[in-house]
Parts: C-alpha cells; sequence; structure tokens
C-alpha cells in the first residue's frame, strides 16, 4: 500500500475520529469498504469512500454508517490509526499496544491503560506493517520485527517505531511508539520545576562557561536531553553548535545550531548514514561546540577523538544507571568501534571532565540527582561523586573546583 495515497475529508475533524465508531458498521461491510479501496487503485477521497459504502452494501445505508466509514477509513489510512490522538497528547511519552483491547500509554507516572482498541488482531498488524511502510521498512513473516522512525508529521515530536509480529510475539502483534518530544528548556525552567535549586543552577552555568566538556546520563526517560538542551542554551551567542542526533530533539534557546541527522537503510539494505559518520563531517563544519546527542555505539571513538582535538565543551547523552558505571558503559561502546580499553580510558581522562546525573522518580519526578567529576586512578578513570541531591557536596568538590579555576572559573559558593 502506497503511503502517498492518503485519505483527504476536508469536512470532517481530524479529532472526530473515535474508536467507539467500530460499533457503528457490520464489521464485514467495513472489511469489503477497506478491501475496495485499496484495490481499486483510485484516489482515496471522501467521494470514493463514500460510492464503496454504497456499493458494498447494496445501496441500503444510512447517511450516518458513511459518515463512520469516512471516519474509520481516515484511521486507517493517516497517521498512527487510533493510536494517533494519544501520539498528540503533549503528556504522552509511550504509545504501548500488546493486545486488540490492551493499550498502554506512559504520562510521566507509569503505565496506564488507555481507552482505546482495535477491532481485532488483523487491525493491529496491518497498522504496524503500514507504519513500517511509511518509515522505508518492510514487516512481514519473513522480517518479523522492524526498528524505525516515522515521518515527522506523525506527532508533535519524532516517534520510534518498534512492532513485532506473531510467531515471534507470542501473544499477538505488539507495537511500542516513543514520543521524543523536542527538548527546549532551559535551566530557569527546570529550575522552577523543581528539577534542581537556584545554587545548582549557578554551578551548572559554570560548568558552560568553563567549557567543561561533559556528559548526561541517566535511565530511558529520565530527562537527559531536556537538560543536554537546557545546559546548551546557556553557550554564549558568538559560538557555533553542531549537534548529531538520530532524531531532531534537541532545541536548545540559541540562534547557532546546526542539526545533523542519522538515516536508516532503505528496504535494499543500503543507505543507511551511522553516527559515527556524521561526527566526522561535524568536525569538518567549525564547531565551537560538537555534541551528540546520544552516544550509544562505536562512535564513542570519534567523540572522544573530537574532543580532545581542542573542541572543549562538548558532550552528549548516554544511557547508565550511576556516574560510577560511565567508564564500564564507555568500554563497552568503546569495543564496538575497535577502541581497546588502555585506549579508551586514556582518550576518557583527557576528553571528559563531568558527569552530569539524572533520574526520575514518582516523589519528585525528572531531577539532577549528582554531578561527578572524572579522574585517573592509575591506569583507568573513575568517577568521583562531587555533589548528590540530598546530601550535598562531596568528595570530589575540591576537584570540580580546581577544573573550573584552570580555565578562569569559579565554584558558586
Amino acid at each position: 500500500m502506497s503511503t502517498s495515497r492518503t485519505l483527504e475529508i476536508d469536512q470532517i475533524d481530524r479529532d472526530a475520529a473515535s474508536p467507539s465508531n467500530v460499533d457503528v458498521m457490520d464489521d464485514g461491510l467495513l472489511e469489503r469498504v477497506r478491501n475496495r479501496l485499496v484495490g481499486s487503485g483510485a484516489a482515496l477521497t471522501s467521494a470514493a469512500v463514500a460510492s464503496a459504502v454504497r456499493e458494498e452494501s447494496g445501496g441500503l445505508v444510512a447517511d450516518a454508517d458513511v459518515l463512520a466509514a469516512l471516519r474509520l477509513v481516515q484511521q486507517e489510512f493517516r497517521g498512527a490509526g487510533v493510536l494517533e490522538p494519544l501520539l498528540r497528547d503533549p503528556s504522552v511519552s509511550d504509545v504501548l499496544v500488546t493486545a486488540p483491547n490492551k493499550v498502554w500509554v506512559d504520562r510521566g507516572d507509569g503505565l496506564q491503560r488507555a481507552a482505546v482498541r482495535f477491532p481485532d488482531e488483523d487491525a493491529v498488524r496491518r497498522l504496524a506493517q503500514r507504519l513500517a511502510m511509511a518509515s522505508g521498512r518492510r514487516l512481514d513473516d519473513a522480517q518479523p520485527w522492524v526498528d524505525a522512525w516515522l515521518p515527522q508529521e506523525s506527532a508533535s515530536g519524532p516517534v520510534r517505531l518498534h512492532a513485532v509480529l506473531p510467531p515471534v510475539a507470542g501473544e499477538g502483534t505488539c507495537i511500542s511508539l516513543r514520543v521524543l518530544r523536542p527538548a527546549a528548556h532551559d535551566l530557569d525552567a527546570l529550575r522552577h520545576s523543581g528539577a534542581f535549586d537556584g545554587p545548582t543552577a549557578a554551578v551548572l552555568r559554570e560548568i558552560v562557561a568553563a567549557r567543561l566538556a561533559f556528559l548526561v546520563v541517566g535511565g530511558t526517560a529520565s530527562g537527559k536531553t531536556t537538560l543536554l538542551a537546557a545546559m546548551l542554551g546557556e553557550v554564549a551567542e558568538s559560538e557555533r553548535i553542531v549537534c548529531v542526533e538520530e532524531a531532531a530533539e534537541l532545541y536548545p534557546r540559541h540562534p547557532h545550531v546546526v542539526r545533523l541527522l542519522t538515516r536508516p537503510p532503505n528496504v535494499e539494505g543500503v543507505g543507511e548514514i551511522q553516527v559515527r559518520d556524521l561526527v566526522r563531517q561535524a568536525l569538518r563544519m567549525r564547531p565551537d561546540r560538537l555534541i551528540v546527542g546520544e552516544v550509544r555505539g562505536g562512535e564513542v571513538r570519534e567523540l572522544l577523538a573530537a574532543l580532545n582535538t581542542g573542541h572543549d565543551g562538548g558532550g552528549g547523552t548516554l544511557h547508565a544507571n550511576s556516574p560510577q558505571e560511565v567508564p564500564a558503559r564507555m568500554e563497552a561502546l568503546a569495543a564496538l568501534g575497535g577502541l581497546p580499553r588502555g585506549a579508551l580510558h586514556s582518550q576518557l581522562a583527557a576528553a571528559v571532565q563531568v558527569v552530569l546525573h539524572v533520574r526520575r522518580s514518582a516523589q519528585r519526578g525528572r531531577h539532577l540527582a549528582g554531578i561527578g567529576v572524572l579522574c585517573r586512578d592509575g591506569d583507568r578513570v573513575q568517577v568521583l561523586p562531587a555533589w548528590q541531591s540530598g546530601s550535598g557536596w562531596g568528595p570530589g568538590r575540591d576537584d570540580l573546583a580546581a577544573l573550573l579555576a584552570a580555565r578562569g572559573g569559579a565554584l558558586p559558593c
């Protein structure tokens, strides 16, 4: 099915589509209408849908049923179908489908059951396959899973799709959609939201002003990108920021930001552009600050090399449960890029100075949990706690103060 064959229904508000309309029409009639529209090859206009409904029903159909068919076919061919309203909800970060009548959402407080359902397993499978096709990927019995990005018009931010078909998914087709909301907060907004207090915000500003390279670490959906964007908003307007990302998430309040985005392979398996390719290109673009939206593979080799060639003040995000786990996590990623353990620790010690740890909890939401300083321990690197939420300054405070002083900065009192 071609993704360009979208349904043009001008007289119906998009938000009027509701999953309850599944019950308005007979399921058999709806299936025949769907098959006629897909197989006809004609433009999918509202008139074509109305004509198909009347022909498949033998002309004995009410105007209300025609209207219901228009709305249902609109859901079938546009966006994420019945899941589209959930993706457009600004509070939703994840939409998960585990069965036709089991749809879950995460609004920041854990998973909750959504009042959305599919008619049957075939409807879930069709949606998964259509979304995969819209992303330029295949999803069928020969390739029963897909990991891709949806087209940008699918929601208010980039959406990452993961889907698995039976029999790999034992209970039926599973769809996972993650909405990446553009991160455009500044440090003041995060301070007012309770992510950290005023004195801690002053420390973060000093880290940026002193051009210390930093990594923002934490778990999934903990607020890493949000804090990174806020930090970049503190960069002087005279500096040029070049960001390398898989999807456009970073929107710092800064006048000079260049974004380089990766590209997945096409259906033939060619044309892929990886993060490590873009890091090399970014070095030719005269960056004052080089940022990798998320360090997750062998690109760590290129990033560390870049930060060791005069590009101070760069950074990125990294999945890690605590600052102390950063060296081990970087070791694992460096191995993917062919960087030996000794070389990784040597480059890491010279390239990165600060680790910022963010966490999400039911009590405080997303917040800054700690600040760590990288220091050598023989031929290895360790992260020394400088500040922790709840307990304040730690043994790494003097190291952080020394790093700032060496670059003309000072640790706020």
